[in-house]
């Protein structure tokens, strides 16, 4: 080896790294601002032949919750609880896939790493 060692060349990979760093900061902001688009969306689901509708925003809040006085049958309280849950649980899915479509279309999937939020 050459008295001194090897030196790199800096001005090659120091520009590149450059390049990766703007790259990914113009990502992170794109990501943050999806993210903030998703998050001021609402999303609603409806169970139980639109007897139950329930809607949340992209930060996985329950908004609203509709309840048809035809589904309310104090025999069947149990199957009110169900609709609930069920179109809650749709609701959060729309969101989260909403949100996970988000940021698949600006990272590429990244060689198939999973961003959760």
């Amino acid at each position: 080896m050459a008295k001194g060692g090897f030196k790199g060349n800096n001005s090659f990979g120091g520009g590149m790294n450059m390049n990766m760093i703007r790259q990914a900061q113009k990502m992170q902001q794109d990501m943050l601002k999806a993210q903030e688009e998703i998050e001021s969306q609402t999303f609603t689901s409806s169970a139980g032949g639109g007897m139950v509708k329930a809607s949340v925003n992209g930060k996985r809040e329950l908004l609203s919750l509709d309840i048809n006085p035809e589904a309310v049958d104090p025999e069947d309280v149990e199957m009110l609880s169900d609709m609930i849950v069920a179109a809650v649980n749709e609701a959060l899915r729309k969101a989260e896939t909403a949100m996970s479509q988000g940021m698949t279309s600006i990272t590429g999937n990244l060689g198939g790493l999973n961003f959760n939020f």
